[in-house]
C-alpha cells in the first residue's frame, strides 16, 4: 500500500504547534509514519567539533506524525484528501478529491 503523500509534496499541517504552516516534503519514513517538512518543527541539535566540522548548534527538521499533515493540490491551491484512480494503461495515481486534477505529475 503506497502511502499519499511523498517526497516533493507540499503539505499543510493541520494538527500540533505548527498548525497552517505550509512545506516541502524531505524525506519520508514509511515503518514510522513520519514524515520530515521543510521549515517545520525545527529543533537544536548540540553538535561537538569533528576534523572536517566545526562544533555549535545546529537547527534542523525533526519528523512529524503523518497523520498531522495534509496535501496541498497544485491546481487548486487547496489542502486536500487523496484519492485513487487507476488510468486506462492500469497505472495509478492520486488524485485531489477537491477538483479531481492528478496530483502525480506524469
Amino acid at each position: 500500500m503506497g502511502f499519499k503523500i511523498r517526497k516533493n509534496d507540499t503539505v499543510l499541517v493541520i494538527a500540533g504547534d505548527y498548525r497552517g504552516k505550509q512545506g516541502k516534503v524531505l524525506k519520508v519514513f514509511p515503518k514510522q509514519e513520519k514524515v520530515v517538512v521543510e521549515h517545520v518543527n525545527m529543533v537544536k541539535r548540540h553538535t561537538r567539533p569533528r576534523t572536517n566540522q566545526q562544533g555549535g548548534i545546529l537547527e534542523k527538521e525533526a519528523p512529524l506524525q503523518l497523520s498531522n499533515l495534509m496535501v496541498v493540490c497544485k491546481s487548486c491551491n487547496q489542502a486536500t484528501r487523496v484519492g485513487r484512480k487507476t488510468m486506462e494503461d492500469g497505472t495509478g495515481v492520486r488524485v485531489c478529491k477537491k477538483c479531481g486534477e492528478m496530483l502525480d505529475a506524469l
